[in-house]
């Protein structure tokens, strides 16, 4: 029987069925002597066949996933995080303060997005706390992003109307991510008041999100289509994107690849490189080029695999 994972915790894995019901299953053996180095081989969004084994439900294989979003593991270097699966489009959430969120970690969430075919929205919250510098800031990134082709939305999730975010999240599997603290359970529990998922205030003497959502969870929405809540990210690793390819994940640098002198240009110490001419006429935002080059340059190697 086909199923879709909603929630996972340690061992133990929740399921939806086609009709709907929430069954509890364990893991078949089999998925623990694979090698995937993620770290754990089911995620929520995955699609699993189950079966009844005496009184339990057992996961018994994987279908096969057409996108991820994945990142680099934290504690287990060797090893990488795959936050959901199956996504048609992911929400990321994006503060100015309280905390703050740097254009290295969204560019960094957008290269890893659009290397596994993930449509991603800019959500940025919070802007009834900005004062004119910040509003002005955030103007710009907007701007700079809705340019290259992302969509961009702003609101104060704690007041403003969300329909406009309603319309864009219905009959689509949508996860929610971004540092602790940016919004991301309010925003769930006022698309789906019955959820009541529980929020913290950000911690003012670190300007850090306290984490309220220690696992992903896939929620249910009534207006049409599911949402996943995952936990506060506090870095971003990049994980199976060579160097050779990163800069087409940057659609601004894809567009104009055919116009640098050398069809491998990587847009660095390349002579005619039309990347970096249009960067010094001001056509390109400076950030992303050198957050470019902070992901070029990085020392652990990262490249390409397979889905699983």
């Amino acid at each position: 029987m086909e199923a879709v994972v909603v929630k996972t915790t340690g061992n133990k894995y929740s399921v939806r069925t086609l009709d709907g019901k929430i069954l509890m299953c364990m893991l078949k053996g089999k998925f623990r002597v694979k090698k995937i180095k993620s770290t754990s081989p089911i995620v929520v969004g995955d699609i699993v066949l189950i079966e009844l084994d005496g009184d339990n439900w057992m996961i018994v294989d994987l279908c096969e996933r057409k996108n991820q979003i994945i990142r680099k593991s934290v504690n287990l270097s060797k090893q990488t995080h795959v936050i959901a699966a199956n996504i048609d489009q992911a929400i990321l959430m994006i503060t100015l303060i309280n905390p703050i969120t740097t254009t290295a970690f969204i560019d960094r969430f957008l290269v890893s997005a659009n290397a596994y075919g993930v449509d991603v929205v800019l959500l940025f919250n919070k802007k009834d706390l900005y004062n004119n510098k910040l509003l002005q800031d955030q103007r710009y990134l907007m701007r700079g992003y809705k340019k290259i082709g992302y969509k961009v939305m702003s609101f104060s999730v704690l007041n403003d109307d969300l329909s406009e975010i309603k319309h864009l999240m219905k009959d689509k599997v949508n996860i929610v991510s971004g540092h602790s603290g940016v919004g991301k359970s309010t925003l769930i529990n006022k698309l789906q008041p019955t959820l009541n998922i529980k929020t913290k205030t950000t911690s003012l003497n670190h300007q850090q999100g306290q984490h309220t959502t220690t696992f992903s969870q896939l929620y249910n929405l009534d207006f049409g289509g599911d949402i996943i809540d995952t936990p506060g990210i506090k870095g971003f690793g990049l994980v199976d994107i060579n160097k050779e390819e990163l800069a087409n994940y940057f659609p601004e640098f894809f567009l104009l690849k055919n116009k640098c002198k050398f069809n491998n240009c990587i847009h660095h110490n390349e002579p005619d490189c039309y990347v970096k001419y249009k960067l010094s006429k001001g056509d390109m935002l400076k950030h992303r080029y050198s957050n470019y080059l902070n992901m070029l340059n990085e020392n652990h190697s990262i490249y390409r695999n397979k889905l699983l």
